[in-house]
């Protein structure tokens, strides 16, 4: 953070910030928990318009933990330029991606350093695959439901329950959430399974399947439906410009899809 922002979020929380730390966690904004006088809170930095993404938060707090925001604070031109801010409470969690780190992982699938950009063999075959599969999604044209559309387990923090058990504290970064298919954040969540846990990920999808909304049909295709929505979101993350470890995560996604055709496909 730039001390005008440090500045503007002081401001606006009307206490002095003590000790500012990055947070991990989140690609496409600057996230920092900021120690004030009087306790702490989460910035979120950049995006061009964190006043939606606040509007979807509030909207979304009806059906699971979301953080409150305190403070949405526009961009600033000028010498002190800043860039557009978010201020969120702290809750306090573990990322569910950190807890799958350390709960021990069989048969990890892992990228290594071949993976890369997409050969040009592999783009037409991958451009072919969507073409086929795209069809399908006629049947979820009706759907008009809240959508995260970044579902993953570094977006989700849990607490452990008394007696042993866990509890979804938080979800967090609404930036790319529409009203959709939901059978895409389903998706997302499975999109890199090969790297959790396997009993994680059928816990996960055998209480997906019981709780989906009944008014959602076909129940019997949510999976592969949402693994179709899955590859446009595929596409768009194989496009990430540099090196960028979720595309590079995404390109080796979609050789194995490639190779072995789209999962959970009847």
């Amino acid at each position: 953070m730039q001390p005008e922002e440090i500045r503007r979020v002081a401001a606006a929380l009307g206490a002095a910030v003590v000790a500012t730390r990055p947070l991990a966690g989140g690609f496409s904004h600057e996230t920092c928990l900021l120690t004030l006088t009087g306790g702490q809170v989460v910035v979120r930095l950049g995006g061009p318009d964190p006043a939606v993404e606040a509007a979807v938060m509030d909207a979304a707090r009806g059906h699971v933990p979301v953080p409150r925001v305190l403070h949405v604070l526009p961009a600033e031109a000028g010498d002190g330029a800043a860039r557009p801010a978010m201020v969120l409470e702290y809750v306090a969690g573990t990322p569910l991606s950190q807890v799958l780190q350390e709960a021990g992982r069989d048969g990890v699938w892992e990228l290594g350093a071949e993976v890369g950009r997409l050969d040009a063999a592999t783009r037409r075959a991958w451009s072919e695959l969507c073409t086929a599969h795209a069809p399908a999604l006629g049947r979820v044209d009706q759907h008009s439901r809240l959508v995260h559309a970044d579902v993953d387990p570094k977006n989700i923090l849990v607490v452990t329950r008394t007696g042993g058990g866990w509890r979804v504290d938080a979800v967090l970064d609404w930036e790319f959430s529409y009203s959709g298919c939901p059978y895409g954040d389903a998706a997302n969540m499975i999109r890199f399974a090969a790297d959790y846990p396997a009993a994680f990920t059928a816990g996960f999808r055998a209480a997906f399947a019981a709780c989906r909304p009944a008014d959602l049909p076909p129940p019997g295709e949510w999976a592969y439906l949402g693994r179709v929505l899955d590859m446009f979101a595929l596409s768009d993350l194989v496009t990430r410009p540099g090196e960028h470890p979720v595309a590079d995560q995404a390109a080796g996604e979609i050789r194995r899809w490639v190779a072995d055709g789209v999962p959970d496909a009847r």
